[in-house]
């Protein structure tokens, strides 16, 4: 599964940005799809998840201003971010795991297999 993510880039804070990440393939619907980030000199670490039947997950710190969704139609994720702050800013990363018909994989970047190259996003103060 090859995942290509896009949308990001130079924001000030409380701006916003939407990532999309699209994954080619008949099977998208029974993939749980995920975001993760990456700043220097950090782990990676979750941000949000939706499993194949459109539930979703959220690190505690992007609750309620990220939503993750997804367009079966279209083979795409989305992240929709609203008020960023400089911490915020990372490279963030898409993953995909094939679970139907189990829930998500966890927050655990080891339990996806499938990853996109990343896309910059950086909020300036």
């Amino acid at each position: 599964v090859q995942l290509q993510a896009s949308g990001g880039g130079l924001v000030q804070a409380g701006g916003s940005l939407r990532l999309s990440c699209t994954a080619p393939g008949r099977t998208f619907s029974e993939y749980s799809m995920g975001w993760f980030r990456q700043a220097p000199g950090k782990e990676r670490e979750f941000v949000a998840a939706v499993s194949w039947n459109g539930s979703t997950y959220y690190k505690d710190s992007v609750q309620g201003r990220f939503t993750i969704s997804r367009d079966n139609a279209r083979n795409t994720v989305y992240l929709q971010m609203y008020s960023l702050k400089p911490e915020d800013t990372a490279v963030y990363h898409c993953a995909a795991e094939r679970t139907y018909p189990k829930p998500i994989p966890g927050p655990v970047p080891g339990l996806w297999n499938y990853w996109g190259q990343g896309t910059q996003v950086t909020v300036s103060s």
